[in-house]
């Protein structure tokens, strides 16, 4: 329990499965079951975000440690625990999936018309499953809410999504549940040498310089596809395009964020040698996933599929600031993960605007929508600003600081790590001005609406958010600068040490 003996963390974490049982208990005909499970999910991530929202408030910035600790022995045989806490980091992506869920359950009120209520079911247990995750202070918990998310999501794409959901479902679900198989082996290695799977004793363990390089590759295999990082990127822009337009908010929002955060929780703090070892690798792989899938935004045709490999170089940006390894590096990588679940969440919401009133995503197919839809080209515009960075907007304090961050470490890691800003305004603004400037010429988009008022209440939450972040950075960096602070002068103490001892033991580090 916490200090307070209230279980926030568990009652955040599990709330979301009560209002799935509600929701299975509903009974009636088909359209009153439909309304129901819709009021009942809505109100439930809302009572979620409430709760998600009193931890933030009484988060204590000033301690790095983990806080709102739970603790139950559940294989105390074995050294495993139902343990939950958060710190600095966890905190904000758990308040990031519970603003997120409401936004997403709004968002499809009226375009799903099918199986209604196990479509808010599974967003429940996906809201369940994110948080458990960024709570978890026991690798196996971890290891099992990590997992957990891609039932619902592989269920999200291929029964509700477009006409080649099965496939791009199946190829998600193989190419995550492949890489973290050696995740769940390295998680044995770990145990077997300390014990434990509890994360805080595990921070505090020291493993020798050979094992940490097996584990970070293992740990790589896993978190790398999550990012997800070049090569092992290609599932993203099927399962985008095929998913609905709320399933591709949350993998972007925040299931994109899971790998970056394993990279913070596991691979930086615990492997610091190997991690210091494979940052060149890790460098090499970033600087190609943000030039490279920059190219291939440009030239794709479908709006979904470009900001699908937008978001593959911008996760290039945040794990070249983690990797850094100094309070820049990371600062900037939390801003443009955190910047990026809000900024990408609201590009997918703008392309399904347009696609529940045209059924395309082709680029080509629309223009001149300013003038039937300013409220929309207000909306398209902002965002489009915020992800090519522009100051004022959350997309830009990230970037800087990893900028600088990566400019302690190699002059040309920055500045090839600056392209991405470039040919991000380049394909975001060809984007912009395609769809919204220009004349109609079709007769369907005459007669498109705006849009309606629950479609900007959609968009309320993510466009003050947007400028909040942008103009008052230090609100929400206050957050984690204790605990990155202590992240890094840890990392460097043992960097320092492990040289110690290899300069002992006659070896040149």
């Amino acid at each position: 329990m916490n200090a307070a003996g209230f279980p926030v963390l568990s009652l955040i974490t599990w709330l979301p499965l009560l209002g799935g049982l509600v929701i299975m208990s509903i009974r009636g005909d088909e359209e009153t079951v439909a309304a129901n499970a819709r009021w009942t999910a809505l109100w439930t991530s809302l009572i979620v975000l409430a709760l998600s929202l009193v931890l933030w408030a009484r988060y204590d910035e000033a301690d790095p440690g983990f806080q709102f600790v739970e603790s139950v022995a559940w294989l105390p045989d074995w050294g495993i625990t139902y343990h939950m806490g958060v710190d600095g980091i966890s905190v904000l992506f758990v308040l990031l999936s519970t603003v997120l869920t409401p936004i997403c359950i709004l968002a499809s009120w009226e375009s799903v018309k099918v199986r209604v209520r196990e479509y808010m079911l599974a967003f429940l247990i996906l809201e369940t499953m994110m948080v458990g995750m960024f709570c978890a202070l026991d690798f196996l918990v971890f290891y099992m809410f990590f997992e957990g998310v891609l039932i619902p999501m592989y269920l999200i794409i291929g029964v509700w999504g477009g006409p080649r959901r099965v496939y791009a479902a199946i190829k998600f679900f193989l190419f995550t549940l492949t890489g973290s198989v050696l995740m769940l082996l390295a998680l044995l290695a770990m145990w077997y040498q300390a014990g434990t799977t509890d994360i805080t004793v595990l921070l505090h363990t020291t493993f020798p310089q050979a094992m940490q390089v097996w584990l970070f590759l293992a740990f790589l295999a896993s978190f790398a596809v999550k990012v997800p990082m070049w090569p092992v990127h290609t599932w993203l822009p099927d399962a985008h395009v095929e998913a609905p337009t709320a399933g591709s908010v949350i993998l972007a929002g925040v299931l994109l964020k899971m790998g970056a955060y394993g990279f913070l929780r596991f691979s930086l703090p615990m492997l610091p040698q190997a991690s210091a070892e494979l940052a060149p690798l890790m460098f090499a792989l970033s600087v190609v996933a943000v030039v490279y899938t920059s190219f291939v935004a440009f030239a794709q045709t479908d709006m979904k599929k470009l900001i699908a490999y937008s978001s593959v170089a911008h996760m290039g940006v945040v794990t070249i600031g983690i990797f850094s390894a100094n309070v820049q590096g990371i600062s900037g990588a939390l801003f443009q993960m955190l910047s990026h679940g809000v900024v990408s969440g609201a590009l997918f919401l703008c392309v399904g605007v347009v696609y529940d009133r045209m059924h395309t995503r082709e680029i080509a197919r629309y223009g001149g929508l300013a003038d039937r839809m300013p409220v929309y080209a207000f909306m398209f515009m902002l965002f489009t600003m915020a992800s090519v960075g522009l100051p004022g907007t959350s997309g830009f304090v990230g970037e800087f600081l990893v900028l600088v961050g990566a400019l302690e470490v190699n002059f040309w890691l920055a500045l090839f790590g600056s392209l991405g800003m470039i040919m991000g305004a380049v394909y975001m603004l060809f984007l912009y001005r395609r769809v919204i400037f220009g004349r109609i010429t079709r007769d369907d988009l005459r007669a498109i609406l705006d849009m309606s008022p629950r479609e900007i209440a959609v968009f309320a939450p993510l466009v003050v958010l947007t400028f909040w972040i942008g103009i008052y950075p230090s609100s929400f960096s206050g957050f984690w600068d204790a605990t990155v602070n202590a992240m890094a002068s840890q990392h460097q103490a043992a960097l320092h040490a492990g040289h110690a001892d290899l300069k002992l033991a006659g070896v040149r580090p």
